[in-house]
Parts: structure tokens; sequence; C-alpha cells
């Protein structure tokens, strides 16, 4: 998921990431229908190819978000979204046929940060908070070539230090194990600083030394989208796409899932504890109420066919 202020660049990036355009024949809202507009939820879908590992992988974007005068709540239709996907998840899972699982949750969402500015605005703070518990957030900082040297690295201090000052969680790098590679170390060290991500994003061909390559040119120079000296633009890609994806489902699966599964069954089951609580009175009372009828418990059968479900989806990796 991307999510953040119109013109912080998400469109470009995403077709950066996965070198396609996914927002092909996509009409910009004029200044007056912005005003108000309301946040809506877009899924496109891309197919990409990495180590001759063919992935299906389904961007949702937010257009909308914090376009309107008064953007109170705006976060809301993104939360429910996310709440969504879980249950329809959880829906699917209490079924009996549990092979084929098709995972919709949101693993991963990239917000936006404004380069301009001294920090997180209000509205990131709010966002933040409401959905730190719900999906794996990567800060990033969009157009990034707006900043000098100096100003970027004032920048992603001054956004680390309000994070930790808001209590926000973002998504946190797992720790390499003792036997990893050195030079995985290093990569890994590298990513966890760079938070937040200061990314470009170009669909343009530009030349540069005879080389073609894809970047933005201005009359001082020219900025290269893959030079990890302009930008984290490789290291974000490497992250998302190499090295931290089956993390980021990992985190989702172990974490963000099973606190939404936890409340579900807590609810559940005060609602029929309740239900046979009152059913209990109305017998005692003697009052001609009718009576709610509760789910009977499973019998032994049942509970050994949903303990050999269980033990089939826990050998299989869900995507």
């Amino acid at each position: 998921m991307v999510a953040g202020e119109s013109g912080l660049g998400k469109s470009t990036l995403i077709n950066s990431l996965f070198l396609t355009d996914l927002y092909r024949g996509r009409e910009l809202p004029s200044p007056e229908e912005r005003v108000t507009q309301t946040v809506e939820i877009v899924k496109q879908t891309v197919d990409i190819q990495e180590k001759g590992v063919r992935l299906r992988l389904t961007v949702v974007d937010t257009p909308g978000f914090g376009d309107a005068i008064n953007n109170e709540e705006c976060w809301k239709p993104v939360a429910d979204y996310i709440d969504q996907q879980f249950e329809q998840y959880f829906r699917d899972e209490s079924g009996l046929n549990r092979k084929n699982l098709q995972d919709t949750r949101v693993h991963c969402c990239l917000y936006f940060l404004s380069p301009l500015g001294h920090g997180l605005r209000p509205l990131d703070v709010e966002f933040l908070r409401a959905l730190q518990d719900r999906v794996n957030i990567v800060p990033i900082l969009g157009k990034a070539d707006t900043l000098t040297p100096k100003e970027l690295i004032l920048k992603k201090t001054k956004i680390r230090e309000e994070l930790d000052y808001f209590g926000i969680q973002i998504y946190q790098f797992p720790d390499c194990d003792s036997d990893q590679d050195e030079d995985f170390k290093i990569q890994d060290m590298e990513l966890k600083k760079s938070i937040p991500f200061a990314v470009i994003g170009s669909n343009t061909v530009v030349e540069v030394n005879g080389k073609r390559v894809r970047g933005r040119l201005y009359p001082w120079g020219v900025v290269e989208v893959e030079n990890e000296k302009h930008c984290d633009f490789v290291k974000l890609r490497t992250m998302l796409i190499r090295t931290h994806m089956q993390d980021l489902k990992d985190v989702t699966r172990e974490t963000h899932y099973e606190n939404y599964r936890a409340q579900c069954i807590q609810s559940l089951t005060q609602r029929v504890v309740r239900e046979r609580n009152r059913n209990k009175l109305t017998r005692e009372s003697g009052t001609d109420f009718p009576i709610p009828s509760v789910p009977p418990s499973p019998d032994h059968e049942t509970l050994k066919l949903i303990r050999e479900k269980d033990e089939e989806v826990s050998d299989q990796s869900l995507w």
C-alpha cells in the first residue's frame, strides 16, 4: 500500500519500482474536485520476475488522502480497508476447506512524508498512530532531490526523533544471525540507517556520459534514480523485493493478524457468554421471550478435522 498527500511522487515511484505503468489513462482531479474528494482505495496487480522467481503483487493506492480542507479521520478508509482484508482472511481461515487460501492482507504500507516543513505534520502523526498496530509501516521521504545533502541528513534525523517522541512504531528490521554473511550484515545496517528512505522516482531515460539511465534532468546536472549516492531508491527496492519481503509477511501473520484474530475470538466469546446468560435469565424468570440460538459445541470428529486442517496450513507458506 502507498499513502500520502498528492504531489509527493507516489505513482511515479511505484512505476519506477516495477518498471511498468500502473496508472495509464489516469485523470488527475482539478483543484476544485480535490477539495471535496474523499479517500479512495484503488488496487492494481503487477507481475514481476526476480532471480527467476515470478511474483504477483497487489499495489493499493489511496488517492484523495490529505487533499481535503478538513482531513479529520481521513485515515479511516485506509484502516477500514486493512481490517476488511483481515476479516476476509479470518472467515476463510475459519472454514473447513483451507488448503488454497487467498492472502489479500496488506503486508507493507509505504507512507510518504513531505520534504517541506520541519518534520512530521499533525496529519502524519494521526495516520501513523492509527495504522501502526495494523500494518508494517515504512516511512518514505518523497522528492528527495529538493533537499541538499546536509538538509537531507537533518530532515531524516528530525523525523526519526519525532517518531520516537510520539511513540510511533514503524517496521523494525530483524537482527542478523551470527552466521550471516558479512556483506549481508553491512547491507542490513545500511538499510536501518536509511530510515526514512529518501527516494526519487522517474520514468524518463536520460543519457549520462554515454550511458542511458533513469533520472531527472536539471540545468545543473542529472539526478539518477538508481545511483545510491543520489537517493535510497535501490535500497528500498532491495528491501521490499529481495531481502525483507518474507519478513514483512511473517510480521503481518504473526503480529498484526494475530492481534486482530485474538480480538475477534474474544468478541465472539463474549457474545456467546452474553447470549447464554440471557437465555438462563429468561428460563429462570419464566418469561416467554424468544431464545436466540447458540451454535452447538463441535463434536470430537469436527475438532479432529479442524486440527488436521491446522497442521496442513502450518506446513504451507502463505503468500
